[in-house]
């Protein structure tokens, strides 16, 4: 499917990845709908870009109808939105717990349910969800992050069987450790040791790609972390291993200090 001409609703626009999506979606000619929960923010990403902007709480469940029916003549849904959700399960209240599935991964699933149908009966379209490799390896304090992200790689995969022959297609797009952006950059905190990283814009490049290419998953990350990512899907205790070695413990745990220190 062409982006160019297409209509595009883009949520987490607001973030440093959602931004550089933004940025190449309108390079390649988009016509761009931004959701964001702040809405000053949201507006400086829509002026810079010329989008059409929508303000919308994803863990609000109203609002994410409402954001479902100004957007329903979508023709690709890029569903970037997400929280943290790092730290121990019991660091975290009822509250948090439930904002942090909504938002990554009950939304998701609601917005593709809602925006699909209407997709479907268009006879094309394309939904893309940017996950995580967090959805393929489980990593210390990390346990509610990593059931959103598994999650949302589940659905994705079941969802593009259910569509195919539609006209619509599904991708997932996997980032590994971001610089500049995302939890790490939000945090301060410094991936692994000896940890490669990729750019948002190499994020944004993937998600550009799914879409013209109609690929089932694109794994942005340099080729050790995808190879890891890979045996840790099926060596779970030899991954967990691994990562206490390469100090990855360490790592997270500054980065949900740091989360802590801001929630």
């Amino acid at each position: 499917m062409d982006v160019s001409g297409s209509k595009v609703l883009l949520t987490g626009a607001t973030g440093g990845i959602g931004s550089a999506l933004a940025a190449r979606l309108t390079a390649q000619g988009a016509r761009l709908t931004v959701s964001g929960r702040r809405e000053e923010a949201l507006k400086v990403v829509a002026d810079a870009w010329g989008a059409r902007t929508e303000v919308a709480d994803l863990a609000v469940r109203s609002d994410v109808l409402r954001l479902a029916e100004s957007c329903a003549d979508a023709d690709v849904l890029v569903a970037n939105a997400a929280l943290p959700a790092s730290g121990d399960l019991g660091d975290y209240t009822e509250e948090q717990l439930d904002r942090a599935l909504d938002v990554n991964l009950r939304t998701p699933v609601l917005l593709s349910r809602l925006l699909s149908e209407h997709m479907v009966a268009r006879g094309r379209g394309h939904i893309v969800l940017v996950g995580s490799l967090s959805g393929k390896a489980a990593t210390k304090s990390t346990s509610l992050y990593n059931a959103t992200k598994f999650g949302l790689r589940g659905f994705a995969l079941a969802l593009r069987q259910e569509l195919r022959g539609t006209g619509v297609g599904v991708s997932l797009v996997q980032p590994g450790f971001v610089r500049d952006a995302g939890m790490f950059a939000a945090t301060g905190a410094a991936p692994p040791k000896g940890m490669r990283t990729v750019t948002p814009g190499q994020v944004a490049d993937g998600v550009v790609r799914a879409v013209h290419r109609d690929r089932c998953e694109v794994n942005v990350a340099p080729l050790e972390l995808r190879l890891l990512s890979a045996v840790a899907g099926q060596f779970p205790g030899f991954a967990e291993r691994i990562q206490a070695r390469a100090g990855v413990d360490g790592s997270v745990r500054q980065m949900v200090e740091a989360q802590r220190s801001h929630r």
